[in-house]
């Protein structure tokens, strides 16, 4: 009667917990984004990461400065901790569906009151004629435990699971990030190095235009003191040179900072960066291979991280959803249990038992809506940080396309420039010597000169910097 009473409340209360669980109505977001079929009307073949070192880092010694920054870079080396991180969550989000086991070993002592129901209890207990000397209970109850004791939340709705996945793609994540630093690492070595190697240029041009100069500060030296010019030309000649030495001081101090740039990315204290070859000699590339922009979703690990966090953050909006349902839990233990040490290793020692039960959120369903409403909150962010990568890789692909192409035109044209204006320094210094031009003309003639050679220069350099951004736009690849 008593058993059919029992499992009556139990059936009972366990459909009063189902009903209870109203589980929120599953949300089916759009989290596609429709890419253009092409990069603002410029049609590319696609792109080909095996064309990447030959396209994008011709120079075997920026190569070699990559290939050591990749091993020893800092940020780097701080990622892959949080990579491992990253691991060590998977690991704990495996533990979340398999039991939990314990050995316990324990040893302790209780002594009841007269007057409680255990002490009047064990008292008439021992008076008993059923209980043998053995079993009487002392009046100082020892307790000794040895065994092992089990809990185990079975995963009927899939939640645990989500859990796990969520675990999992915040992991892959990780890695994508670390991808992209490198990315970035590589695109930043590359810049500083083309910098270094501009700045070693005009270095030398600087040189070149000292010496010239000076060679004119002889001559309008020497006219002076034959009466053919004046103190005024003299110094303005003079100035023009501490101007161009000036400026040379600030150049060598602008390839020091590179240097020690390039240093810090490599890992490395302060030495001499190598140089295989001047930017003049480097060749500027006929095509790139930009692909086509839904290669970007593949090809770019930023945008890749953010997907996986898309998809972790799905996994815990579905999780938090299933916490409305019931959970099942079983509990077992199984052991040596005695207040006798005598009998603490014996067959009637052994004790066992196992308790399973449905647990139901009832009263704290507004924590629950409440980390429900988190979640679906987390996934649109998500999904707006996705979108957003997506928008701006594409633009950047864009910007660099364009820069590449504009920049080349504007490196042609400082090239012609600049022969014009050398041809110029020449004529003016011939006109003056026959004293058709003035010395403002001839100071005129070599201050072009020198800034177009320095422009023509940086312009170029400008062109290796829209390569090497448009090497980190569609995704990177080095390996």
């Amino acid at each position: 009667m008593i058993k059919n009473q029992l499992n009556t409340c139990f059936i009972f209360f366990s459909l009063l917990c189902i009903l209870c669980c109203k589980m929120p109505r599953k949300i089916v977001a759009n989290l596609t984004v429709d890419l253009p079929n092409q990069f603002a009307a410029i049609t590319d073949s696609v792109h080909d990461e095996s064309l990447i070192k030959n396209t994008f880092f011709q120079d075997a010694t920026l190569r070699a400065l990559i290939d050591t920054s990749l091993k020893n870079n800092p940020d780097l080396l701080i990622a892959l901790q949080k990579i491992k991180m990253a691991k060590a969550g998977i690991f704990a989000a495996k533990g979340l569906g398999t039991p939990a086991l314990d050995a316990i070993v324990s040893a302790g002592v209780e002594k009841f009151g007269d007057y409680t129901m255990n002490g009047i209890g064990n008292y008439d207990m021992n008076l008993s004629p059923n209980v043998n000397k053995n079993q009487k209970i002392p009046l100082n109850m020892p307790d000794l435990f040895l065994g092992f004791r089990t809990s185990w939340e079975a995963d009927i709705w899939g939640k645990l699971s989500e859990r796990k996945k969520a675990a999992y793609k915040r992991y892959l994540a990780t890695n994508e990030a670390q991808q992209w630093l490198a990315t970035q690492l590589v695109t930043e070595i590359a810049v500083r190095y083309y910098e270094l190697l501009a700045l070693d240029k005009e270095k030398e041009i600087l040189y070149n235009n000292i010496r010239l100069q000076e060679n004119a500060v002889e001559i309008v030296i020497a006219q002076k003191a034959g009466g053919r010019a004046t103190e005024l030309a003299v110094q303005q000649f003079s100035a023009q040179l501490l101007s161009t030495k000036s400026l040379l001081n600030i150049i060598k101090q602008q390839i020091v900072i590179s240097e020690n740039q390039i240093n810090v990315l490599t890992g490395s204290f302060s030495k001499k960066i190598n140089r295989s070859k001047q930017i003049t000699e480097i060749v500027l590339p006929n095509l790139v291979n930009a692909g086509i922009p839904s290669q970007l979703l593949t090809n770019r690990p930023d945008i890749k991280e953010a997907e996986l966090i898309v998809q972790a953050s799905g996994a815990e909006l579905e999780a938090s959803r299933k916490a409305f349902l019931p959970s099942l839990n079983i509990t077992a233990s199984t052991a040596l249990n005695s207040f006798n040490p005598s009998f603490i290793i014996s067959p009637q020692s052994l004790a066992y038992g196992i308790l399973g039960g449905l647990i139901t959120p009832i009263l704290s369903k507004n924590q629950l809506i409440s980390n429900y409403a988190i979640a679906n909150a987390v996934q649109e962010e998500a999904f707006q940080q996705y979108r957003k990568s997506i928008l701006k890789a594409y633009s950047e692909v864009v910007i660099d396309l364009k820069g590449i192409e504009y920049y080349k035109e504007v490196f042609s044209l400082k090239q012609k420039e600049t022969a014009i204006l050398q041809l110029a320094v020449s004529t003016s210094k011939e006109l003056y010597l026959t004293g058709y031009a003035s010395y403002l003309e001839v100071i005129t003639a070599q201050r072009g000169v020198l800034e177009a050679e320095l422009e023509t220069i940086n312009t170029k350099k400008q062109v290796f910097v829209y390569l090497i951004n448009l090497y980190r736009s569609l995704g990177g690849g080095w390996k």
